[in-house]
């Protein structure tokens, strides 16, 4: 496609719907972000053929039983997002991406600058590394509490483009600055976007830069990922595959 060309009939804004070979039932990452493993194998079995990507996260790394929980995830035929989101000096951290590279794992999420994530990208093997931009946790005033005078679209987008540089297979991104980076970067890094709400619903939690499932595609997300709406609802099986509907609609309706 190209990238001035469709438009989105209400906004007029371009549409950049993901090109890459990705099957539509992978787009969509399920958090596992439960307090246990148990927990965890219990939600997986409810999903079932709803999910075949998972985000495996702090929580669960802290419980003990992580890394037999991602054995046990691929022996189900699933996909393992890591997002441990690696923070520290570069040398320990390509230390650790070493060992991730060792694992069944298909993404695993860097934090930090140049230099750490120079280091990942030295160890990473097939395991694709994604850069983490700016947390959707975080909104503008949040940024200007911890020190940073600019703009959070611009900062995104200046780590997309340094990510991009050193070598980083993607980014970690809010959907409200995918087009952005499409716009600036085209195709060339994946974009994986949490903060994923029905727009009918946004319920009052930790998330603050939240865009829906329509709009984070269509702004270019190649991967969202979805927790509580899914893990919440009262049917978390239906709501998955409400959620793969949506997406099945977006890249298989022509």
């Amino acid at each position: 496609m190209t990238f001035e060309d469709p438009k989105d009939p209400d906004s007029g804004d371009p549409i950049y719907l993901s090109t890459k070979t990705i099957p539509p039932e992978d787009r969509l990452i399920f958090a596992l972000d439960v307090p246990s493993v148990n927990e965890a194998k219990r939600l997986v079995v409810t999903l079932r053929e709803a999910v075949q990507f998972y985000k495996v996260g702090l929580e669960l790394f802290a419980t003990g039983g992580y890394f037999e929980l991602i054995d046990w995830l691929v022996d189900q035929g699933k996909k393992v997002f890591a997002d441990l989101k690696l923070f520290d000096v570069p040398e320990t951290v390509r230390s650790a991406v070493r060992q991730l590279s060792r694992r069944p794992i298909t993404l695993t999420t860097v934090h930090g600058n140049d230099g750490i994530l120079e280091a990942a990208c030295r160890e990473k093997g097939e395991l694709k590394i994604l850069a983490v931009t700016v947390l959707t946790s975080l909104d503008q005033g949040d940024l200007t509490d911890l020190g940073f005078s600019v703009d959070v679209h611009r900062l995104v987008l200046s780590r997309a483009r340094r990510a991009l540089e050193i070598g980083c297979d993607g980014i970690v991104s809010s959907g409200l600055e995918a087009r952005a980076i499409r716009d600036h970067l085209g195709e060339k890094l994946l974009i994986v976007t949490p903060g994923i709400r029905p727009v009918e619903n946004r319920p009052a939690d930790d998330q603050k830069r939240v865009v829906t499932v329509e709009q984070a595609l269509r702004s270019g997300a190649d991967y969202i990922v979805v927790g509580r709406p899914i893990r919440n609802a009262p049917d978390p099986y239906q709501a998955a595959l409400q959620i793969q509907g949506t997406i099945e609609g977006l890249f298989l309706s022509g």
